[in-house]
């Protein structure tokens, strides 16, 4: 058979009542409910998950610290059954930092938003891994290494599925020895979990135009690394939040720094994606942040394990698209779900996922196929968690006024107003600029320098990625596409000193050749899928499509 031929042979199919894009939290939550329903009615309902990773938790990276309520009530027994929620928090701190001193918020003026009183520390893919056992148990088919590449439409326009992508095609475009045809998996109900930013997501979005009328999504880069603690510092249940240095006070983020069990320590770093300066790097201010001595004296004597970023979907409520369109729904951070001002979204990843099950369940008792499920969006504004969000609503939106407002303002609405019961702020702020169009030119911007790394409390992005365990075969077509190849060189390094080889927390992007003579090299085999460039990328040029399956990183207790 022909390359050609090869490439356009028909494609396999299977059929099931519901297909689930994406094996995290809100994916596993969506079969996980589905299969707990028909049992219950006594029913057969078939379900399959299609995950990127080499296996379930593989892609997954979060804080985390988790807020057991939607968890409990999809298994009301979680600690019976195993569940790794095995540190619970013990005290919170949070700290705003100048460049070597750091104040403490007393703990009675901490909103709630920032109590965890209940909560856990967790390993995140740890938590999927034990999501996708009790899936399985339940009857759930789960594909690892599969990536969706592609939605499949019926002639009415409705969602009918997904196709995975073709394996063994080389990095000519041409198939290998190995080339071997994606499958087709079709549905009454497709239900979109892949994260923030996911590429089939986007696609939904922009066909089904879900974001009308919606303030633009914003995003953020959490960075994370995990530490083996010196025993004589460790102090299990410990959660430390920090605002200020090394971030300038007009720009959004934060960190994180959690005492987790088995003498481990999480530490991350997140900057907003709506950031203004092309010459800031969050690679960088994060390995800058660890040596401040309210942060490294947690660090020193120990030894870093881990390392892996990904986007944050954190617009928040005003940002939420439409989630539902003919033939499926868009669950969890796929959606952006996400609660910012709690720094939580696996809690909500897994309620939503829950309401998009028992609507899809609803539909497919009825007898329907490849409607909306209007019941789904209907019930998440009875909801807890919607009522959680409409609190937090403008928490993103006041940090366009700077720190000083913001920090004045988040106290207002999530500290004093509850004490006079008023739980929504009846005030609503909105946004306008997209993430991607707030990067001004480089030459009206300081310049940052930073240090070089000391290879004991900071690092370079090299060291890094191989921390995160990640893998692409070399000879495949690139996942990092390009819309036109002119423009890295013509706009983004021109005008903006070439943000890529900043903002991208992997090394995957360089500008290489003398000066004048310049082009834009992709080490795509670096990419650990955070889609930090298809976000910021300032002519939205760069577009990241799946690469064949199971590439990517292989976190470990991320």
């Amino acid at each position: 058979m022909s390359a050609h031929n090869a490439t356009q042979a028909e494609r396999e199919s299977m059929a099931y009542d519901v297909v689930v894009v994406g094996a995290g939290p809100a994916g596993l939550a969506t079969a996980i409910r589905l299969k707990q329903l028909a049992a219950d009615a006594g029913r057969e309902v078939s379900v399959c998950v299609l995950e990127k990773g080499s296996e379930p938790g593989a892609h997954i990276l979060s804080g985390a610290i988790m807020d057991p309520r939607a968890l409990t009530e999809l298994f009301p027994d979680w600690a019976e059954r195993g569940a790794p929620l095995k540190q619970a928090v013990t005290r919170d701190e949070f700290l705003f930092l100048d460049e070597t001193g750091a104040k403490a918020t007393p703990h009675w003026l901490l909103p709630d938003c920032f109590k965890n009183e209940g909560n856990y520390i967790v390993s995140l893919g740890a938590v999927t891994r034990w999501l996708a056992q009790q899936a399985e148990a339940l009857g759930v088919e789960i594909f690892p290494g599969f990536a969706a590449a592609e939605v499949l439409y019926d002639d009415t326009g409705a969602v009918k599925g997904v196709a995975t992508g073709d394996m063994g095609i080389g990095k000519d475009g041409q198939p290998t020895d190995q080339f071997q045809r994606g499958m087709e998996l079709h549905a009454h109900y497709t239900i979109f979990a892949e994260g923030a930013r996911g590429h089939l997501g986007r696609q939904l979005i922009a066909r089904y135009q879900l974001d009308a009328g919606k303030d633009p999504q914003s995003y953020a880069i959490g960075i994370k690394e995990l530490w083996q603690a010196d025993p004589a510092k460790h102090q299990p249940g410990l959660v430390v939040h920090t605002a200020g240095w090394p971030l300038d006070a007009d720009t959004y983020g934060g960190s994180f720094l959690y005492h987790a069990e088995d003498g481990k320590i999480a530490i991350g770093f997140v900057v907003g994606l709506d950031y203004k300066n092309p010459w800031l790097s969050p690679f960088q201010e994060f390995q800058r942040f660890k040596t401040h001595p309210a942060i490294r004296k947690h660090l020193e004597g120990g030894k870093r394990i881990g390392y892996g970023a990904r986007a944050i979907t954190a617009g928040g409520l005003l940002s939420l698209p439409k989630t539902v369109f003919p033939g499926g729904a868009l669950v969890g951070c796929e959606a952006g779900y996400l609660n910012a001002s709690r720094i939580k979204g696996s809690h909500a990843a897994i309620k939503t996922g829950m309401l998009a099950a028992e609507a899809a369940f609803a539909a497919l008792c009825e007898g329907r196929s490849r409607d909306e499920l209007t019941a789904y969006p209907a019930a998440f504004e009875r909801s807890w968690l919607h009522a959680e969000l409409l609190q937090a609503k403008n928490f993103k939106q006041w940090f366009k006024k700077g720190r000083t407002v913001a920090t004045l303002m988040t106290g207002i609405e999530q500290w004093l107003l509850p004490k006079l019961g008023i739980r929504t702020p009846p005030w609503t702020l909105h946004r306008k600029t997209p993430d991607h169009a707030c990067l001004a030119p480089a030459a009206t911007q300081p310049k940052i320098e930073y240090p070089k790394p000391d290879g004991v409390l900071t690092f370079d992005r090299l060291s890094s990625v191989f921390l995160s365990n990640t893998y692409h075969d070399e000879d495949q077509p690139s996942h990092l596409t390009l819309k036109d190849p002119t423009i890295p060189v013509a706009v983004n390094l021109k005008q903006y000193a070439g943000p890529e080889a900043r903002y991208c927390p992997a090394g995957v992007y360089e500008y290489v050749g003398d000066p004048g003579a310049e082009r834009l090299q992709i080490n795509a085999a670096n990419c650990v899928h955070c889609k930090t460039c298809d976000i910021k990328d300032p002519t939205q040029n760069i577009v990241w499509v799946a690469p064949q399956g199971g590439g990517g990183p292989n976190y470990q207790n991320m």
